[in-house]
C-alpha cells in the first residue's frame, strides 16, 4: 500500500476534550500505519440546516464539510447521547448531507459513548442506514457508562471495553480495506 487510507472522523459532542474525541484519538493512534484520520470536532461551526438552500448556494462551511465526507475513504462518527437522542449538532450536520449522496455506500464506523446511549445509538444506525452508509453490526459500538471507562489521559481503563473497542477497530479496518 503506497498511501494511507483517508478517514474522516466526526465528533458528535459539543464539549472540548470529550470522551468521543478521546476515543477517536485512540483509533487514529492505533491505526496510523494505514489510516490518515482527520478529526472534525466543531459541529457548532456549521449553520442551522436550511432546506431552501441545501441544493443551491449552500454555505461554504457546508460545502467544505460535504467535500471532506465525499473525499474520505471511510467515515467514523463517535458521539454521546443527549436526552435519548443524537446531539442536535450532529443531526444538523447529517441533515445538510441528506440532499446529496455523500454518505451513499460510504464505509462508516459508528460509536456511541454515553451514560446509557442505547436510544441514541439505535437512532444513529437508523439515520445512517437511511442515507445508505455502509456498515455492519461489528462496525458499530455502544459504550455505556463511558465516564467510568476512560481516564483523563484518554486511555480506556475497563478491560471489557478495551476488548470490544479493539474488535471494533479491527472490523472497521477490514470493512474499509475490503471495500477499496
Amino acid at each position: 500500500m503506497t498511501s494511507k487510507i483517508s478517514i474522516f472522523a466526526i465528533i458528535g459532542s459539543a464539549s472540548k476534550n470529550s470522551s468521543s474525541e478521546k476515543l477517536v484519538e485512540i483509533i487514529a493512534n492505533s491505526t496510523e500505519d494505514i489510516f490518515n484520520v482527520t478529526i472534525f470536532n466543531d459541529l457548532k461551526s456549521l449553520p442551522h440546516f436550511d432546506p431552501e438552500i441545501t441544493y443551491e448556494n449552500p454555505p461554504k462551511e457546508i460545502v467544505n464539510f460535504r467535500t471532506k465526507i465525499a473525499k474520505a475513504d471511510g467515515i467514523i462518527i463517535c458521539t454521546p447521547e443527549y436526552v435519548f437522542s443524537i446531539p442536535s449538532g450532529l443531526k444538523n450536520a447529517i441533515e445538510w448531507c441528506v440532499a446529496t449522496t455523500v454518505f451513499s455506500n460510504k464505509i462508516i464506523g459508528l460509536i456511541t459513548a454515553s451514560a446509557s446511549g442505547q436510544k441514541g445509538h439505535e437512532e444513529l444506525k437508523l439515520i445512517m442506514k437511511t442515507v445508505m452508509a455502509k456498515f455492519n453490526d461489528k462496525t458499530t459500538l455502544l459504550i455505556q457508562g463511558i465516564k467510568g471507562k476512560i481516564n483523563e489521559q484518554g486511555q480506556l481503563i475497563d478491560e471489557k471495553t478495551k476488548n470490544e473497542f479493539s474488535v471494533f477497530i479491527s472490523e472497521y479496518k477490514n470493512l474499509v480495506l475490503n471495500s477499496i
